[in-house]
């Protein structure tokens, strides 16, 4: 199976259960991105990725539209039904994969993207594209988990991220993404924000339906690790940890 069909397959298959998340349903990320959304009058949106809508629906109240994309698309008939029912009507959906966006040159005033990015096959790609659709002068919000800037740290996290969803590819570092954007042609790139995300261990293994052979693994490579990942980590005994969460900014 490609990789984009498994990432479509496992996210499809756990559509409700993102929604319902509130992991991803809470965060004062959303508050950033609602307010920056507010300050542009009358914007139009591209929500990248957007999983099951949260980014979508926190600045759909203060944008003239939001098109929310995705690769999945029991997600954005999950994200459609769901702005029905809060009455988000400036909120529409499209199906394809981060790579490849239908859209005009110039088309958006801003693009934003939540816990998604890990998951695209190139990163690069999706970028040129993303400095293509935005307006000149438009912004780029881009909210993901990060990768660990020591080898040590980094190597344990991402084991752990790919046993737990096999879609996964990589949690970037900080200094990765100020590359990606620079390359894309963003002329000004900052790491915004950063903080820790906690991880309820069996809520984030159900939500993803790791199988449970996975899920051993997962505490097993909890439990060998050297003792400055799991201090790193913040490793519970119930496998319960933390995560590195970063924003970037950037203005084409």
């Amino acid at each position: 199976m490609e990789h984009h069909s498994l990432v479509a397959d496992q996210f499809g298959a756990t559509a409700a259960a993102y929604l319902t998340s509130a992991v991803h349903a809470s965060g004062a990320d959303l508050k950033t991105l609602a307010a920056e959304i507010a300050a542009t009058p009358a914007a139009r949106v591209l929500d990248l990725g957007c999983g099951a809508g949260h980014a979508s629906f926190a600045v759909a109240p203060h944008a003239r539209e939001v098109v929310a994309y995705d690769i999945a698309q029991p997600m954005l008939d999950v994200v459609a039904a769901a702005a029905r029912e809060r009455g988000l009507a400036s909120v529409t959906t499209r199906h394809g994969p981060a790579e490849t966006l239908p859209f005009e040159a110039g088309s958006f005033d801003w693009v934003i993207s939540r816990m998604s990015a890990h998951h695209w096959r190139d990163v690069p790609a999706a970028l040129a594209e993303v400095r293509r659709v935005v307006k000149p002068g438009g912004r780029v919000l881009f909210i993901d988990i990060a990768g660990a800037d020591h080898p040590l740290h980094d190597t344990h996290i991402q084991s752990v991220e790919l046993l737990r969803d096999a879609s996964h590819i990589r949690d970037y570092r900080a200094d990765e993404w100020l590359a990606f954007f620079t390359l894309a042609g963003f002329a000004q790139v900052t790491v915004r924000e950063r903080w820790r995300l906690p991880i309820e261990f069996a809520g984030w293994v159900a939500r993803m339906r790791t199988p449970a052979l996975n899920v051993e693994a997962i505490r097993a490579i909890w439990a060998v690790a050297p003792d400055e990942v799991r201090t790193y980590f913040k490793v519970q005994a119930d496998g319960s940890f933390e995560l590195d969460a970063l924003m970037i900014e950037a203005h084409a």
